[in-house]
């Protein structure tokens, strides 16, 4: 993939198709868990703590090797790395065949966040390296594309494991990995990687930074939450299995529209706090459904956390990447953002599971989801535009080496 070739109208589409494929292999692992859970349970004896481990590991592993962006960046280039990480997604999937049992399945969980860190931590780099001028939209439909591949997991978890059992169906996600792997290797490996012998370091010293990383954090926390603790929630008050994945499933793809909107209409919004505030109102009423009348609005939460969710997912990282002046900072400050951020949000699942192992409700969790995003609401005030080239390199890692 060369600038070069951008004028052709074909090529652009196939850059598109390409992001999208390796964005959806990035949840599946994560979003089959939630609608197999009471399978899962039974098999293995997991309590909702450790169920709650299956979410929350993964989340870890990507924070961890996300803090590493800007070595793996030097060390791998984006190009190498993403295909590393997504070949480490199929084999933690393909693992989860055979090693199907309590602690196989907290070690895959371990290993496939280590695979989606590695891209995640890598993809906004590759993008601001190669299309700069295209980094708001790309992001959008990567995010859209990681969306798409939650959305399709969460429904259809539950219907392949009544044929082919819930450890197999876990596994079955390998092979659109494999076949990501392979497209990426063959699409991708012709552009050189952006990195060359540029470094920059994480912004440690940057308040800025630090706000990005606290507001993607508890952002990203309500992602994890209802991914995992949805469907059990509904479960827990009648719906059988199916049910519940297909309205995580119906969620999830509510997540997706919400992607192509915000990548379509990015553009429109200079100053990001419009779409944010909109984005985290949404959020909030459909928690607000989820506390007070979760069975008659359970397909109006859905919807509203779906939009909310969705749009303030891909914002958090194009707010983020608008801080960035090139790839070398694009990926120091994205790995912070993503590495501290994800080990805040990995905290959602495991405190929930812990939630309902004492009082046997989610309803507290929910409550806690939305105190935290009214903390957002008063964030995104400060998320303003129109940062100066000089501060943008501060927030970058005080410029670039």
């Amino acid at each position: 993939m060369k600038n070069s070739s951008c004028d052709s109208r074909a090529y652009r589409v196939g850059v598109i198709l390409v992001i999208l494929l390796v964005g959806l292999n990035l949840r599946p692992i994560l979003a089959a868990i939630g609608p197999l859970l009471a399978e899962i349970q039974q098999a293995t004896g997991l309590s909702s703590g450790g169920t709650g481990l299956l979410t929350t590991l993964p989340v870890v592993a990507m924070g961890i090797c996300a803090l590493s962006g800007a070595w793996l960046q030097r060390t791998l280039g984006e190009t190498r790395g993403i295909g590393l990480g997504v070949l480490i997604i199929a084999l933690a999937c393909g693992l989860r065949w055979v090693f199907h049992d309590t602690w196989g399945l907290i070690l895959t969980a371990g290993i496939g966040g280590a695979g989606i860190a590695l891209v995640q931590a890598l993809m906004p780099a590759y993008i601001k390296g190669h299309y700069p001028q295209r980094a708001g939209q790309l992001m959008g439909m990567f995010t859209t594309g990681i969306m798409g591949g939650a959305a399709i997991a969460a429904a259809s978890a539950y219907p392949l494991a009544q044929g082919s059992g819930w450890s197999a169906t876990l596994a079955l996600a390998a092979l659109p990995a494999l076949l990501g792997v392979l497209v990426w290797t063959f699409c991708a490996t012709r552009a050189a990687t952006s990195s060359g012998k540029a470094r920059a370091s994480l912004p440690l010293r940057s308040g800025r930074a630090w706000l990005l990383l606290i507001f993607f954090g508890i952002g990203t926390g309500a992602y994890t939450l209802v991914l995992a603790w949805l469907p059990p929630f509904y479960v827990q008050l009648g719906w059988s299995a199916a049910d519940s994945g297909y309205l995580l499933g119906a969620l999830t793809l509510t997540e997706v529209v919400a992607g192509l909107m915000v990548s379509y209409y990015i553009g429109e919004f200079p100053d990001r706090r419009v779409p944010l505030v909109i984005a985290l109102l949404l959020l909030l009423a459909g928690l607000a459904c989820l506390i007070f009348v979760p069975l008659q609005l359970a397909l109006w939460a859905a919807l509203l956390l779906g939009l909310g969710i969705g749009a303030l997912f891909p914002l958090s990282l194009i707010v983020t990447i608008d801080h960035a002046v090139d790839a070398p900072s694009a990926g120091a400050l994205l790995g912070f953002v993503q590495g501290g951020g994800y080990l805040i949000a990995s905290t959602m699942p495991y405190i929930a599971g812990v939630i309902r192992d004492h009082s046997s409700s989610l309803a507290q969790a929910w409550v806690c989801m939305g105190a935290g995003v009214l903390v957002l609401l008063v964030l995104a005030l400060y998320l303003r535009p129109g940062l100066k080239i000089r501060e943008a390199q501060q927030v970058a890692g005080e410029g670039v080496a």
